[in-house]
Parts: C-alpha cells; sequence; structure tokens
C-alpha cells in the first residue's frame, strides 16, 4: 500500500479564494473532511438533517447553538446533532475543519 502524502491543512485554507467556502480535503468511508478559512464575519443560521463536527484548527469558532452562544477555541472539537439550529457568531478566526456526511 503507499502511503498518502499529508496535507498542510491551515496552507489549503489560507489559500481558498473566500472565506466559508469550503474545500474537500478527504473522504473516509462515508465521511468527508473540508477545511475552510474563518474572517470575523457571521455566517447565517442553518440546520441539517445530519451530524455535524467542527475542529478548530487555529483561531476561534464563535457559534450560536440553539440561541445559546459558545466558543470552540483551537485544538477542540464541538458536535452539532442533527436537525439543531446553529450559526457562527461575529468573531470567528482561523482555519476550521469540518467533518460531515458525503454527498
Amino acid at each position: 500500500m503507499t502511503p498518502m502524502p499529508s496535507s498542510d491543512l491551515r496552507q489549503l485554507a489560507a489559500a481558498l479564494p473566500q472565506a466559508w467556502h469550503s474545500h474537500i480535503v478527504a473522504r473516509l468511508g462515508h465521511s468527508q473532511l473540508k477545511v475552510l478559512r474563518m474572517d470575523g464575519l457571521p455566517a447565517e443560521d442553518e440546520t441539517h438533517p445530519y451530524d455535524e463536527a467542527f475542529v478548530v484548527l487555529e483561531g476561534q469558532l464563535c457559534l450560536v447553538v440553539q440561541g445559546q452562544a459558545l466558543n470552540v477555541q483551537a485544538g477542540e472539537l464541538y458536535t452539532v446533532a442533527a436537525g439543531t439550529p446553529h450559526a457562527v457568531a461575529a468573531g470567528s478566526w482561523g482555519t476550521l475543519l469540518i467533518i460531515d456526511p458525503a454527498a
């Protein structure tokens, strides 16, 4: 088996042309890993029919989950259950890894 090359996720996110537009970096089983760059601006409320996990690689993710504000710091993981309304609040910055089902 040939080893897979490593990827610098922070570098990939920094090279993306727009913040908050994710790029799929890997598919594992039924899941996909996406990286994106956060730029301090908020993102609208959304709800998905699937669980979604956020891993902050650097910076901070400011979330509002079911109306409750919380901060996810670099090195932390936060999982949003399927059907749970969530939004990104202003002040989120850095690099975010999202894990969700592959389309």
